[in-house]
C-alpha cells in the first residue's frame, strides 16, 4: 500500500520512526521492540539509513524494512539518501528494495560529511525524487519538511520554495523535522499551503526522555527551545525517571494540540523505545 493512500481513509494517521541497530547482536532485541510497536497499529514505520549510510555496518535498512513488511505486516517507509552515492549505486539500492517488496521511499539528500566523498549525480532530495519518479514510477515518494527552516536555507520562504520543487518532482507525502514549539509548525504550514503545497504532512514529534537526548538531539537539531521546555529539561535532567515522565508528557501535550488543530498525521521519533511509544499512544489514542 502506498502511504499516501492512508490519508484518504483516516482523519489523522499515526506513524513511527526507527533506526537500524548498529550491532548485529542487538537485532533480536530490536525485533521485539518492533513487535511491541506494532500493537499501536501504526500506518507505517519509517526506517532510517543504516550506520554509515551504506548498510555495511550493523543491520541493513533493507532487512529492517523487510521484517516490518513480511513478518509484522506494517508498511515500511525506507530512507534513501543520495549525497553519498552515485546513480549506479542508487539504482542498485532501488532495484534491491523493489525486489524485496518495498514500495515507499523517503527521498533525502543526507548529511554532508567532509570525510567522505560527495557524489554529484543528485545534489538535492528533489533531484533524487524526480529521477525515481521518471525512471521507475512504481514507488510512493515521501520527503522531509522543516517547520523551522533547514539550517542551510537563507530564509523560511526559500525553504518553502524548495519544498514546492519537491512536490513538483513527484513527492506525494511529507514528514516534518522535529520541533518543540507548535507555533513554528503552524506558521510553516500556513506559509506552505499559501505556496500551493497540498501534500499531507506527518508531523514529527520527538519525546526527550533521556539526558543523552538533550545533547544529541535538542542541541544538534537546532530546534527552538521554548521556556516551558527549557525549564523541564533544567528541572529533570539529572532525574532519569522524572525526565522520562516529563518528556513523555510534554510530547503528549504537543501531539494533542496538533491533532486537535487538524493534523494530517503524527510521526513519533521513537528512538527505538517501545515503552515511550506505547506511553505516548495511551495519551493520545482517544483523539485518533
Amino acid at each position: 500500500m502506498y502511504i499516501r493512500q492512508n490519508f484518504a481513509e483516516t482523519r489523522c494517521i499515526l506513524s513511527v520512526e526507527v533506526f537500524p541497530p548498529k550491532k548485529e547482536a542487538n537485532w533480536g532485541k530490536f525485533q521485539t521492540a518492533l513487535g511491541r510497536i506494532k500493537t499501536i497499529n501504526p500506518a507505517f514505520v519509517s526506517v532510517t539509513c543504516s550506520a554509515g549510510g551504506s548498510g555495511t555496518e550493523g543491520v541493513p535498512t533493507s532487512r529492517v524494512a523487510a521484517f516490518l513488511k513480511n513478518d509484522l505486516h506494517i508498511d515500511p517507509l525506507t530512507h534513501v539518501t543520495c549525497v553519498g552515492d552515485n546513480k549506479d549505486g542508487i539504482d542498485a539500492n532501488l532495484n534491491h528494495l523493489f525486489a524485496s517488496g518495498m514500495r515507499n521511499i523517503m527521498c533525502l539528500r543526507g548529511d554532508l560529511n567532509p570525510d567522505l566523498p560527495q557524489h554529484t549525480d543528485f545534489l538535492h532530495a528533489s533531484d533524487l525524487a524526480a529521477y525515481i519518479q521518471k525512471s521507475y514510477g512504481c514507488f510512493g515518494l515521501s520527503g522531509a519538511c522543516y517547520p523551522e527552516p533547514h539550517p542551510e536555507s537563507a530564509s523560511q520562504q526559500e525553504d518553502i520554495d524548495n519544498l514546492k520543487i519537491k512536490q513538483d518532482a513527484g513527492v506525494s507525502h511529507l514528514v516534518s523535522q522535529l520541533f518543540f514549539d507548535n507555533y513554528y509548525y503552524y506558521r510553516f504550514a500556513n506559509l506552505a499551503r499559501k505556496k500551493g503545497i497540498t501534500l499531507p504532512i506527518s508531523i514529527g514529534v520527538m519525546p526527550i526522555v533521556k539526558k543523552v537526548h538533550i545533547a544529541n538531539v535538542v542541541k544538534l537539531s537546532g530546534a527552538t527551545i521554548p521556556p516551558k521546555f527549557a525549564a523541564l529539561l533544567d528541572k529533570w535532567q539529572d532525574d532519569p525517571d522524572g525526565l522520562n515522565k516529563a518528556g513523555t508528557d510534554y510530547a503528549i501535550e504537543q501531539i494533542r494540540d496538533l491533532v486537535s488543530a487538524g493534523a494530517d498525521g503524527i510521526h513519533i521519533y521513537a528512538m527505538n523505545n517501545a515503552d515511550v511509544t506505547l506511553n505516548i499512544y495511551k495519551g493520545i489514542k482517544d483523539l485518533l
